[in-house]
């Protein structure tokens, strides 16, 4: 009796294989779309990350999936606007630790960083390392355009605005979004900043 119990064991398996289907080959169609995806992975990644996350949650109910009439439309251009104008502000900024060991932030003036909350001054000679500067002004402009970048990959956002648009339109959105994308995050490695800001990566930040 022992015996048939094992025969019987061992011609059921504990675990049943799961069969894999091949993978199929990829369209062109679906190769586009996932890149644009990366491509609008990589470009959110050189924003400041509440405008962006923000702008993903709000753009789907804002738009209603795509199906805009005028109040929507006005509602989704103030989303659009406010965003941009997020990323543009947010260039500014800067962080430093204090003695502390506790992140401030501030925005960069021309006779340096002015803390937000006033909690602390920041000796002259300190707060003139974080002044202006013309970078700052780059990063900022920068940051709209790949912001517009962004956008014009958010198909509730086009949808909204051009929901027939022709054959000259789709082929100006397919392709101003990917140059915009491919020259504003080339200049970005080729002018990188040093400022920590909000919203953006932190890597190291000067210890006072």
């Amino acid at each position: 009796m022992d015996n048939n119990i094992t025969v019987e064991n061992q011609e059921t398996p504990l675990l049943e294989t799961t069969l894999v289907p091949e993978t199929v080959k990829r369209t062109l169609i679906q190769t586009a779309i996932s890149q644009t995806f990366q491509s609008t992975a990589h470009l959110a990644n050189l924003l400041p990350t509440g405008s962006v996350l923000a702008f993903q949650v709000l753009s789907p109910i804002f738009t209603n999936h795509g199906a805009c009439d005028p109040m929507s439309r006005g509602l989704t251009a103030t989303l659009v606007a406010l965003c941009g104008l997020s990323c543009f502000l947010l260039s500014f900024t800067d962080s430093f630790t204090d003695g502390d060991g506790n992140v401030c932030y501030g925005f960069a003036t021309i006779n340096g960083l002015r803390v937000m909350d006033g909690s602390i001054n920041l000796p002259p000679e300190i707060a003139a390392k974080y002044k202006l500067r013309f970078t700052d002004f780059m990063h900022a402009f920068m940051s709209i355009m790949v912001f517009a970048a962004v956008t014009l990959f958010n198909e509730d956002v086009v949808n909204c605005f051009y929901p027939s648009p022709t054959d000259e339109i789709k082929e100006l959105l397919t392709m101003l979004p990917v140059g915009l994308g491919v020259v504003f995050s080339g200049l970005f490695v080729v002018f990188p900043t040093q400022r920590h800001g909000i919203g953006f990566p932190v890597t190291t930040i000067d210890l006072l």
